[in-house]
């Protein structure tokens, strides 16, 4: 894919100045509450029209103020799910399904019915009404109405911001799943950075209608604007881990992750499981060689990558073969004279570990 945006848009509390070239098979758009993230999938999605401006999607003019080209949201095959589902209230689930799906000449069918509903696993719910629905029912609904609409783009408005922890851990995987099995490219929008990170590293981060940083996670980060902002909403290391074994006895359960092994909150979740944890930076203690007579539990061995200071701390990336982030102060910088490429062990506690999903199939 590859999505070319430049436009200009008035809105009530900031002018919206958005520039931006996407070519990622998924990118998170990053920010806080009235950024002009949703401003930006609408332009995208021609729900509203901005009055200068042209966007273009893999060659295809879908809008350009000066030649006056604005195609309608029907013909623009993008696919658009909203935070509240917006379902047919009087249809069945089977009838919303159908919907985009029934208007598509069968040529241009690129997903059957049976497909996506195995996929996001709503066979039971087929002859329902959305009334009857849970939150997390309706959403995966939703999407499956959406992706047999055979979008080419797909636009994900906060879909998870109305659920509480548990349904966002029954949602997540199923984007993971429609990510890996489907390949439709996607715009996700959160002010979670954890959500994100679940589906890729690739962040456009949005503040009052203009775009502060558009890269891979850890390159935007070093912005120190970015960073504090980030911080404000919630920052956390997030990687993917595989459950060994469950000891209830000692109270732990063991995952790993490469060629470490980690020791998390007894969680309930099968073995040979993939789940995804977080871990805050400030959480992560450093030192320069292993510590005996500690009650702290995960002790990995890595090399560090960079340090960045931002303002009165630093954060140090870590290489563990997969990349974290400690947030440690000047001094310790210091103190244990910290460059890159220094061999460096990062010390965690378990229960500084939080589970974020647990990814199926």
């Amino acid at each position: 894919m590859l999505l070319n945006l430049k436009f200009q848009l008035n809105r009530e509390h900031f002018d919206l100045d958005v520039a931006l070239n996407l070519d990622q098979p998924v990118t998170g758009l990053f920010g806080p509450s009235g950024s002009g993230k949703t401003s930006i999938l609408n332009v995208i999605a021609g729900l509203t029209q901005p009055p200068s401006g042209r966007m273009e999607l893999d060659g295809d003019l879908l809008f350009d103020a000066e030649r006056k080209i604005n195609l309608p949201p029907e013909k623009r095959g993008i696919g658009y799910v909203f935070q509240d589902s917006q379902l047919f209230p009087h249809r069945s689930v089977q009838s919303n399904l159908l919907y985009g799906y029934r208007l598509l000449s069968p040529d241009k069918r690129r997903f059957q019915p049976d497909q996506i509903i195995d996929l996001l696993e709503i066979e039971p719910l087929l002859s329902r009404r959305p009334g009857r629905l849970s939150g997390g029912e309706k959403q995966r609904v939703a999407l499956g109405r959406t992706l047999l609409a055979s979008p080419r783009l797909l636009l994900l408005d906060e879909p998870m911001a109305s659920l509480d922890v548990g349904l966002k851990r029954q949602i997540l995987p199923f984007l993971k799943r429609v990510k890996d099995n489907l390949q439709i490219p996607m715009i996700y929008v959160s002010h979670s950075i954890g959500e994100i990170l679940q589906l890729t590293d690739m962040l456009v981060v949005m503040e009052k209608g203009r775009v502060l940083g558009c890269g891979p996670f850890l390159e935007v980060m070093k912005d120190e604007k970015i960073l504090n902002l980030a911080e404000s909403l919630g920052l956390e290391n997030v990687v993917p881990v595989t459950v060994c074994k469950h000891e209830p006895e000692l109270g732990f359960t063991t995952v790993k992750i490469n060629h470490h092994q980690l020791r998390l909150p007894i969680a309930e979740v099968a073995t040979e499981e993939q789940v995804f944890v977080a871990v805050r930076p400030e959480d992560i203690v450093l030192a320069t060689g292993r510590v005996e007579g500690t009650s702290i539990q995960n002790q990995l061995e890595g090399t560090i990558q960079g340090i960045n200071r931002v303002g009165n701390r630093a954060l140090v990336y870590v290489d563990l073969g997969f990349v974290v982030m400690a947030e440690v102060t000047l001094k310790a910088v210091k103190d244990l004279e910290l460059k890159e490429r220094d061999k460096i062990f990062c010390l965690i506690k378990s229960r500084s570990f939080t589970y974020l999903g647990a990814p199926r199939g």
